[in-house]
């Protein structure tokens, strides 16, 4: 069944992660102003307060806005003279804290622009990935992209980036050098290299619009059995393009069964959270949405699932909002084992607007329920079969990445036991009922 465009237009923005924005296009609707006070908001701080306000007016889950007065709200806001943008920004802040939402949250344009860009899935750069050495505190690569201006130019793995632009690195957080490597597409920047065991040479590389990989995908050996293995790092616009690349690619090299992994996966569109669950599932229910008005949405499969090979989606307690519809859909329609810990608990929405001086605001405008009608808010997804792991383990797992999605990460290990299990016993969806796990 396919859902009305008009209906789902709505959400189609939306976002579902604390730590991710979309933009949104919004007409605002203010109450009836005279023409000098229009005047006087014009290229003032105000403007964007009143912008604000309206937007939260208009869309905020909550019309009673958590019992707080927002109209007398806009007044505090409006009555002050401001002498700086940054004095202004922090009354809104605390206007939107009034409403006791973490999630419906004023970014200033530094802020906007680095989630809108998260979101897009892109970032303008050269494309590699740095880390600090801990004990030289060297800025090193730890891999250049695929198909980026880092590979095309011959940057390795390894290679020490000195400096940039003439500037030395020492002394540096990965993060500044990773500022100052970014900048505008089709400008350059030269580093200066060393390659250990050769002499140090410099680099001029023209910056481009590159896709950053939400998925991580590759086929491995598991005693007789071959497991198509796919981390998902976060609902971005492209994940769910990569995801679908993912799946054919395993799928063509015969996987006998697959390990979904959105452990610390935040979240992020819902829409792409909407287009992967149908990549794993035909029919059923994904997830319902009420608005403010308590308008419902249901959002269904339409028989467009590229495999029905058995499934294990590993989650933990940072796996949030576009995570868990993910996770929730396929454990409620019974088509995956969910594995792991109790997830993060975050069942709203946003939609994400720009605002005229380049600031953004996130504002929570709907709440969302699991095909089985679960309300997960605070409390998360229950797993199929929980999982904890001691604080070594994590230590361990957190210090060497290199072990995740080996037999010495404990949740991979579980997964495939129960996968071989499961093709063992010719099934191919979930194994493990709902009242046997519980």
């Amino acid at each position: 069944m396919k859902l009305p465009l008009r209906r789902f237009s709505k959400f189609r923005t939306a976002l579902l992660s604390g730590a991710i924005a979309t933009t949104a296009s919004v007409t605002l609707f203010a109450p009836a102003l005279s023409q000098s006070v229009r005047a006087a908001l014009q290229d003032s701080p105000k403007a964007v307060l009143d912008e604000a306000w309206q937007i939260v007016n208009r869309d905020f889950v909550d019309p009673s806005f958590n019992k707080v007065d927002w109209q007398a709200a806009r007044k505090e806001l409006l009555s002050p003279t401001y002498t700086s943008r940054q004095e202004a920004y922090q009354a809104l802040r605390k206007a939107l804290e009034k409403l006791n939402d973490p999630y419906t949250r004023f970014m200033d344009p530094k802020q906007y622009e680095a989630l809108t860009s998260q979101t897009s899935g892109e970032l303008m750069g050269v494309g590699m990935r740095l880390e600090e050495d801990e004990k030289t505190k060297v800025i090193s690569v730890v891999e250049p992209m695929e198909n980026s201006p880092a590979m095309k130019a011959g940057i390795q793995a390894g290679d020490q980036i000195l400096a940039i632009d003439g500037k030395s690195t020492q002394g540096m957080t990965v993060a500044d050098a990773a500022q100052l490597i970014r900048g505008n597409e089709g400008t350059k920047v030269t580093l200066k290299i060393n390659r250990p065991g050769k002499n140090q040479f410099e680099l001029t590389l023209t910056r481009a619009r590159i896709e950053v990989a939400a998925v991580r995908y590759s086929l491995k050996q598991e005693g007789k059995t071959l497991v198509g293995y796919i981390r998902l790092q976060e609902f971005s616009a492209h994940a769910g393009e990569q995801m679908e690349k993912a799946i054919k690619k395993l799928k063509e090299e015969k996987a006998e069964a697959f390990v979904l992994d959105l452990r610390g996966n935040p979240g992020g569109l819902l829409r792409v959270s909407v287009d992967i669950a149908r990549m794993w599932m035909d029919k059923g229910a994904i997830v319902r949405t009420v608005d403010r008005q308590g308008g419902s949405e249901e959002m269904l499969n339409n028989r467009t699932a590229i495999t029905d090979k058995p499934l294990v989606v590993l989650v933990d307690d940072n796996s949030a909002s576009a995570s868990e519809i993910l996770a929730g859909a396929l454990k409620d329609n019974k088509r995956a084992t969910v594995m792991g810990t109790q997830t993060f608990g975050k069942a709203l929405v946003q939609s994400v607007h720009s605002l005229s001086d380049g600031s953004g605001l996130a504002v929570t405008i709907a709440h969302y329920y699991t095909p089985n009608g679960t309300d997960i808010s605070h409390k998360g997804v229950t797993p199929d079969v929980k999982l904890e792991l001691s604080e070594e383990q994590k230590l361990q797992l957190a210090n060497k990445p290199a072990l995740i999605a080996t037999q010495n990460d404990p949740f991979y290990a579980r997964a495939i036991a129960l996968l071989q299990t499961n093709l063992s016993a010719g099934s191919v969806t979930n194994p493990v009922s709902n009242k046997e796990t519980r």
